[in-house]
């Protein structure tokens, strides 16, 4: 690749021995380098990473968006660019054939650069239900780029430039059974949680994406969300699983469809809406309280 524009990607792992041979080999020939940054796995993903070319860290876990920002900042990128994807994830052909084909003519003024995100579900690329494989930001160039500080849904800014996109896909397809599922979804709702409560009482940081209902796919996708946060709990769940597959077809991709849904935009939805209840209860809605014990337990 053309010296102004190598690539490296930055990887974050714990416990993914299924995933990361995949991951990395999908973009063997075309990133440069390929950091991992591991929250100290007790199986094999280290020795995998390692074995298949790639230079890992180690740092201990606190959130996504802290986790990546310390690759940034600690895994000595020399690159003119950066990929953000995710163990479970991996580049489909076609994405690394335009990449290769693009990236090596792309303008200077280009600092952020959008592919399709695609979810596979029991063997099924999901098609409907809003999550048909649609633009996010993964690629950027370097320190132009970071991750928002948010407990979930973070994504990422750019401190200037324009952006593009190129087809293909980035796709997740994680092979953990249902078991695995339910327990990372129960961590995610109790994220989910602090992030709801990081925007009702303005704890997030102030880099983060705008809400904007025309704007790029994530700033549409932070307008929804503060807008569904606005709904009265336990009934937002409901009106989130009607919309996705009743009114956005989800019902069209078959039983995957189906418990996708159920499973994703409803049970994991009123199980966010259970904790922040429970919170409430604690707390006899006693906002203050509540604001500082989020505060001393997450932030700081």
């Amino acid at each position: 690749m053309n010296k102004a524009n190598t690539i490296s990607v930055i990887i974050l792992t714990y416990n993914e021995e299924q995933h990361i041979a995949r991951c990395i080999n999908s973009l063997k020939g075309f990133v440069d380098e390929v950091y991992v940054v591991d929250s100290y796995s007790k199986d094999n993903t280290v020795a995998i990473a390692e074995n298949l070319g790639a230079k890992v860290f180690q740092n201990k876990w606190v959130n996504y968006a802290t986790q990546f920002n310390w690759g940034l900042e600690n895994c000595n990128i020399t690159t003119d660019w950066v990929w953000r994807i995710d163990a479970d994830e991996y580049a489909n052909e076609t994405l690394i054939a335009n990449l290769s084909k693009q990236l090596p003519s792309v303008s200077e003024e280009v600092t952020g650069i959008y592919v399709r995100r695609g979810i596979v579900f029991l063997g099924r690329l999901l098609k409907h239900g809003t999550w048909a494989p649609r633009w996010n930001l993964k690629i950027f160039r370097h320190k132009i780029g970071s991750c928002e500080n948010r407990w979930m849904d973070e994504h990422i800014i750019l401190k200037h430039g324009e952006t593009i996109q190129i087809e293909g896909c980035q796709i997740d397809a994680n092979l953990n059974d249902f078991t695995w599922w339910t327990d990372k979804h129960n961590h995610y709702a109790t994220r989910e949680m602090v992030d709801m409560l990081s925007i009702k009482y303005s704890l997030g940081s102030q880099k983060e994406v705008e809400s904007n209902i025309f704007g790029t796919s994530e700033q549409r996708k932070r307008f929804m969300k503060l807008k569904y946060a606005n709904i009265p709990l336990f009934i937002r769940p409901f009106l989130n699983f009607v919309y996705r597959y009743i009114f956005r077809f989800g019902f069209l991709d078959g039983k995957q469809g189906f418990i996708w849904h159920v499973l994703q935009g409803f049970w994991y939805r009123f199980l966010v809406d259970a904790k922040l209840y429970e919170l409430n209860r604690r707390f006899n809605k006693d906002d203050k309280a509540i604001k500082e014990y989020i505060k001393k337990t997450y932030f700081n």
